[in-house]
């Protein structure tokens, strides 16, 4: 169980916008109701970190559904989102001029603690575990205000 973040957040501003959906939608082909990140809040001078944010909304595709009079987002959408972030993160470290398409390869050691609802702002923690041109993991962690709800790696590679 984790007792800590990945990384002190208590110096970063978490409601300004370091890098809005122009320059994720330049990393991210995700769209419409696939795309789970709003912006970025921060990355650091390296980008082997950073931290992405997601505006769970009521109007979104899974509400009715998944559960009616009780919405939780799902899990598989916050390790989305995650995935997301860290596709960011990767980009922006090999400074691309020319963006490269990641595929999502893997998750590991996925444990969820909290619930997300509609309302929520969850902010989503990335730390770099291993670059390599091609192939990339990184430890994310999602926060909703002072609690931690989720925590996963995830594995990407270019395609």
């Amino acid at each position: 169980m984790a007792s800590e973040l990945l990384f002190d957040i208590s110096s970063i501003d978490l409601s300004q916008v370091a890098y809005g959906r122009d320059v994720i939608s330049k990393f991210n082909p995700q769209t419409g109701d696939m795309c789970q990140l709003d912006h970025m809040v921060w990355a650091s001078d390296d980008f082997t970190r950073g931290i992405g944010v997601k505006h769970v909304r009521d109007d979104e595709f899974w509400v009715p559904g998944h559960i009616p009079g009780r919405p939780l987002l799902p899990g598989v959408i916050m390790i989305e989102a995650a995935a997301q972030v860290s596709s960011v993160i990767y980009q922006l470290r090999l400074n691309a001029d020319e963006p490269r398409f990641l595929g999502f390869t893997r998750c590991d050691n996925c444990i969820f603690r909290g619930q997300v609802v509609p309302g929520d702002t969850l902010h989503i923690l990335v730390r770099e575990h291993n670059f390599k041109r091609r192939r990339f993991s990184c430890d994310a962690q999602g926060i909703v205000g002072d609690k931690l709800v989720f925590e996963v790696r995830i594995t990407g590679m270019a395609i």
